[in-house]
């Protein structure tokens, strides 16, 4: 069929009117006035500053449940993506653009309604030529055409666009929010356990202190040591016990916080369930920064955001044109009602309107201009949110290094101090050496196991953050709300 122009289109449409609603369909849509899409360029440098050679496994292709192989953790992430409140919002969002974008993309399709009605009317006399009352009566039965829109510039079209855009937007935020979720449970949980560790090694290290004071107070009731070395050994008594409280506080404080992300009653590692190197043990392949672009959940969103605004564009640039509008009705009439649907009760009516404002003070215009400095705002998002991803890749593959080189030269302190306490405790038995050496040795070694333990931990955060900077595995294996997941997105596209 040639192209048409937009005159002949309103031209075919008022001369047929029996056949305008089914010829508009085919003519509307197929024009739209958005700028063309590009992807801004990639602000950033094409590797990550610590990256090295390329191994292990991509994140994009490990489930959480693959990542994090604790069935105790599996269980929190599990009712935590059951339950937690700020997930469900989000997925509440989802739904709720959803619909916006189903009531935009009804304004492409015309509302055709039923309606029947009858009329009885009485006309007095000095109303009418007649002279005389005049009594009426009309009844009607038809098929109608609301004022509905030809889209022949694309206006309704990238409203609808918009919508989808902006509802697949709010999917990927709530993508988002289930990696984000699943990183924070994790890291809450491995704190959990790192605060358990340390309490046992605290509470170990008071009950060995209590004998030690009772062994001190008994020498010093036969005078076999002087008060000064009872005095230390309370001093590292209470020095432990201190530090026992204080990781009893705030293990309290970790629990409760545990709760809260999971949105529900939990119960918690036991203090004997040390923390495990291995919680973590996949090894990331962190790729290319380019390959964010398709794996962060918050970069698709503000890649969405942005196709949102080309759209606005469009929609701005479309109300500079006329608007044309049918309305229309076909049905039976009658004075009486028995003659309705008789031979020649036939009633049509057919009202192609166009309109175009001539004056509105700069409306349009500033519509125009709102919209595109909109889109200007979403690219300098778009960008940024790449840079935030990028770096966050970038801090999470030096947080893995280091942390792994300090976890070593921890195990190695670890050791040393441990050594260091037995040879001083030996010298000071023998009376080689003073207490004062033991003290040190002692309260060096307490420092030097809670230290350890939490480079541990650090280390295994450090794997859980890349694994969410890197955007994290495929969202199916998350488990939808009892309320219901609103299905993926993934290749939607408008009819």
């Amino acid at each position: 069929m040639p192209s048409l122009s937009p005159l002949h289109r309103i031209y075919l449409i008022a001369s047929l009117p029996a056949k305008a609603a089914f010829l508009a369909l085919f003519l509307s849509g197929c024009t739209t006035m958005a700028p063309p899409y590009k992807v801004p360029a990639l602000p950033v440098s094409p590797l990550y500053a610590s990256q090295t050679i390329e191994e292990g496994i991509s994140a994009a292709a490990l489930g959480w449940r693959d990542y994090f192989t604790d069935p105790q953790l599996q269980a929190l992430i599990t009712l935590a993506l059951d339950n937690n409140r700020d997930l469900r919002t989000a997925v509440l969002r989802v739904e709720e653009a959803r619909a916006l974008y189903g009531i935009q993309r009804a304004e492409q399709f015309p509302a055709i309604g039923a309606q029947a009605g009858g009329d009885r009317s009485r006309i007095p006399g000095d109303l009418n030529l007649t002279g005389k009352p005049l009594e009426g009566s009309q009844y009607r039965v038809e098929l109608g055409l609301a004022s509905w829109e030809i889209d022949f510039w694309g206006r309704v079209r990238n409203l609808k666009d918009m919508a989808l855009e902006n509802y697949l937007a709010t999917d990927e935020a709530r993508r988002a929010a289930a990696i984000t979720l699943v990183a924070q449970v994790a890291n809450s949980y491995l704190s959990l356990r790192e605060l358990n560790e340390r309490i046992v090694l605290a509470r170990r290290t008071i009950a060995s202190r209590s004998e030690s004071l009772r062994i001190f107070t008994r020498r010093v009731e036969v005078g076999s040591t002087s008060r000064l070395n009872l005095t230390e050994v309370q001093t590292l008594l209470t020095q432990a016990q201190a530090l026992g409280a204080q990781l009893e506080l705030l293990r309290a404080a970790q629990g409760h916080a545990l709760t809260l992300l999971v949105g529900a009653p939990v119960d918690f590692p036991s203090l004997e369930k040390h923390l495990d190197d291995q919680a973590v043990l996949v090894t990331l392949r962190p790729g290319l920064p380019s390959d964010l672009l398709l794996q962060r959940p918050d970069i698709l969103a503000a890649e969405h955001q942005l196709q949102a605004t080309h759209a606005h564009i469009g929609a701005a640039r479309a109300a500079f044109f006329p608007q044309v509008t049918l309305t229309g009705a076909y049905g039976t009439a009658s004075a009486e009602l028995a003659d309705l649907f008789t031979s020649g009760s036939r009633a049509w009516i057919f009202s192609p309107r166009l309109s175009l404002p001539i004056f509105d003070g700069g409306r349009r215009r500033n519509n125009l201009d709102l919209a595109e400095a909109r889109r200007n705002l979403a690219v300098a998002h778009y960008e940024k949110t790449v840079q935030s991803a990028f770096r966050d890749v970038a801090d999470a593959l030096s947080a893995r290094h280091w942390l792994a080189e300090q976890s070593t030269i921890a195990q190695t302190a670890l050791a040393v101090q441990t050594e260091r306490a037995r040879l001083s405790q030996l010298r000071y038995n023998n009376g080689a050496a003073p207490f004062l050496d033991v003290l040190d040795a002692q309260r060096d070694l307490l420092a030097t196991e809670q230290q350890s333990v939490q480079i541990r931990r650090a280390l295994l955060t450090s794997r859980v953050n890349l694994y969410a900077a890197l955007g994290g595995g495929a969202m199916d294996v998350v488990s939808p709300p009892a309320h219901g997941t609103p299905k993926s997105t993934r290749g939607l596209t408008a009819p």
